[in-house]
C-alpha cells in the first residue's frame, strides 16, 4: 500500500469502529429510556453480540498490520497521536479474549436489568450473586494485564491515563483532612429556608426549564436531545448525535434541573470535539476526570453559583409563578447550596459529596483486593457511611442498591473520576476566569459564550490529542492540584454560612 491508501484503511477502520459503537451506545440509551420491560434478555443478548463484533473488529490482525505499516509513515504531530492512541487501544484489546467481552457484555445487560426490579423492592438478596459475577469478571480483566500489580491500578489507569492508585488515596486524603471539619462547621450552622421546593412543580415544565438554560450554556439540540431515566447520563450514538437524560421529581425541581445541567456540561465536551476529530481514536473526551470536570463545572461551579442565580431567577419565576410567588433570588441561592448530610450520591450537596466517593472508591479497593465478599458489602457500606458521615440507611434502596455503576458493568476505576472532576473544575474555571475578567457579570447576564469558546478551545477541541496531565497542564498551566478547589469551596461555604 502506498502511504495514503494506508491511512485511507485505517480512517475507514476507525470510522467503523466509531460506528459499532455508537449503535451499541444506542440499544443502551434504549435500554435506559424506552425498552419494555419484556425486552430485557433480549436486549442483554443483542449487546453481547455487538460487542463481540466490535471486540472482533477492534482486535482483527488485518487491523493489526494497518497499524505496524502507519508506524513508518511520516506522520504529523496529531496523526502520530491517533495513531499512538489506536495502537494502545488495540494493544489492551487483544490482552481481552472475545468470548470473555461477550460473556461480561451480557452479564451487565442481564445484572443491569435485575437491578432496575431489585432496587425497587429493596432485594438485596437477589442482586448478589450477579454482583460475586461482576467481581469475578473484573478481577479477571485486570488479570490480563499483569503489569499492574493492583487492580485498581488498572482500572485507574484505564480510565485516567496515566494516574495511579496511591495518586488518587493521596489527592483523597488531602480533600477528606480538609472537607471534614469544614463539613462540621457548617452543619452547626442555621440552616437556609427550604420550604419552598417541596411544593409541586409541574414535571413537564421543569423539563422545559433545564433544556432552555442547557441551550443558553451551548447545547445543541439540532445535535442531541433529552429524554427521562432513573439514573440520568450523556451518551454519543454518532459523531453529530450526543444525547442527555435526566430525571425529575413533581415535589423538588432542581433535581431535574441539575441532572440536566450536569449532563449538558458533558455533552458540550462532546460536541465541542474538534470536526476532523470525530469517529478516529481522538474524537472523545480524553478521561474520566476531566470529563467529569465538565458536568461538575457547568452544574456547581456555574449552575450553583450567586451570578446564575441573578440570571436565572426570574426564568425559573417565571416557569413557576405560583410556586415561587413567596421567595426571593437570595433564598433560592442558599437553597441550592444547602449543606446537609444525606445518604444519595447524587443528591448530595459539593461539600459532602466527595465523601460519598471516597466511601465507594474505598469499598471498591477492598473488593478488588479481597479482603471484603460481596455478601459482606451491605453490612460494609452501613458502617462506612455511619464512619464517613454519621448516618445509616433505613434501607439497601439509599445504601449498596443506589449506584447503577456496580450493577451494570463493572467494580474499579469509575467512582474516582467524580472527585478527580471536581478538583479540575475548579482549577479550569479559575484559568478560564483569569483569562476573561468580567466572566462572573456575563454569567449574571445569562451569557454563558466567553466560557464555553474557552473551554471548547483550551478543553473540548483537543479530544484526546493529549494525555490528561498533558491537557491540564496546557490549559491551566500547571498539573492537577486541589488548591483552587478548596479555596473555592472555602470561600463559597464560608461566606455563605457566615464562619469565621
Amino acid at each position: 500500500m502506498t502511504q495514503h491508501e494506508t491511512w485511507v484503511a485505517l480512517r475507514a477502520h476507525w470510522q467503523e469502529l466509531a460506528d459499532l459503537g455508537g449503535i451499541g451506545a444506542l440499544l443502551g440509551w434504549d435500554q435506559s429510556t424506552y425498552l419494555p420491560r419484556g425486552g430485557a434478555a433480549g436486549r442483554a443478548r443483542q449487546r453481547a453480540l455487538l460487542s463481540g463484533l466490535r471486540h472482533a473488529r477492534a482486535t482483527d490482525a488485518g487491523y493489526g498490520r494497518l497499524l505496524d505499516q502507519a508506524g513508518a509513515l511520516d506522520l504529523g504531530p496529531v496523526e502520530a497521536r491517533m495513531l499512538a492512541v489506536a495502537r494502545r487501544d488495540f494493544e489492551r484489546a487483544t490482552r481481552l479474549p472475545g468470548e470473555f467481552v461477550r460473556a461480561s457484555a451480557q452479564h451487565a445487560g442481564e445484572s443491569y436489568a435485575a437491578w432496575v426490579e431489585a432496587r425497587p423492592a429493596n432485594d438485596w438478596a437477589r442482586m448478589v450473586p450477579l454482583l460475586e459475577r461482576t467481581l469475578d469478571l473484573s478481577v479477571q480483566r485486570a488479570a490480563y494485564f499483569p503489569e499492574f500489580a493492583d487492580p485498581m491500578d488498572f482500572f485507574v489507569d484505564a480510565s485516567d491515563e496515566g494516574m495511579t492508585a496511591a495518586q488518587v488515596d493521596a489527592v483523597f486524603a488531602e480533600l477528606r483532612a480538609a472537607l471534614v471539619p469544614l463539613v462540621d462547621a457548617v452543619a452547626a450552622a442555621p440552616a437556609p429556608r427550604m420550604d419552598f421546593l417541596e411544593r409541586e412543580y409541574p414535571v413537564h415544565t421543569q423539563l422545559r426549564l433545564g433544556e432552555e438554560i442547557g441551550a443558553l450554556y451551548g447545547y445543541d439540540f439540532a445535535r442531541g436531545r433529552q429524554d427521562l431515566t432513573a439514573h440520568p447520563f450523556m451518551t454519543r450514538l454518532g459523531a453529530r448525535d450526543v444525547r442527555i437524560t435526566t430525571r425529575a421529581q413533581p415535589n423538588d425541581p432542581t433535581d431535574a434541573l441539575y441532572s440536566t445541567l450536569h449532563e449538558v456540561g458533558h455533552a458540550l465536551y462532546e460536541q465541542g470535539v474538534a470536526d476532523d476529530l470525530l469517529d478516529t481514536p481522538l474524537g472523545g473526551g480524553v478521561s474520566a476526570g476531566v470529563h467529569e470536570s465538565q458536568s461538575r463545572l457547568w452544574e456547581n461551579l456555574v449552575g450553583r453559583s450567586r451570578a446564575f442565580w441573578a440570571g436565572q431567577f426570574g426564568r425559573m419565576r417565571d416557569a413557576f409563578p405560583e410556586q415561587l410567588a413567596d421567595v426571593t433570588e437570595e433564598e433560592m441561592f442558599r437553597a441550592v447550596n444547602v449543606v446537609r448530610r444525606s445518604l444519595i450520591r447524587t443528591d448530595a450537596d459539593e461539600l459532602t459529596y466527595n465523601l460519598h466517593v471516597i466511601t465507594r472508591y474505598e469499598l471498591e479497593r477492598q473488593l478488588l483486593g479481597g479482603s471484603l465478599a460481596v455478601s459482606d458489602l451491605a453490612d460494609a457500606w452501613h458502617a462506612a457511611y455511619e464512619a464517613n458521615l454519621g448516618l445509616r440507611a433505613p434501607s439497601h434502596v439509599d445504601g449498596v442498591l443506589q449506584d447503577v455503576h456496580w450493577f451494570s458493568g463493572g467494580i474499579g476505576g469509575v467512582f474516582q473520576g467524580y472527585t478527580l472532576g471536581n478538583v479540575l473544575s475548579a482549577q479550569f474555571y479559575a484559568s478560564a476566569s483569569a483569562a476573561n475578567p468580567g466572566l462572573e457579570a456575563d454569567i449574571a447576564r445569562g451569557e454563558f459564550g466567553r466560557l464555553h469558546g474557552w473551554l471548547r478551545e483550551h478543553v473540548y477541541a483537543p479530544g484526546r490529542t493529549f494525555t490528561p496531565n498533558e491537557l491540564v497542564e496546557r490549559a491551566t498551566g500547571q498539573g492537577m492540584t486541589a488548591a483552587p478547589y478548596l479555596a473555592y469551596l472555602r470561600g463559597k461555604y464560608t461566606e455563605l454560612y457566615g464562619l469565621s
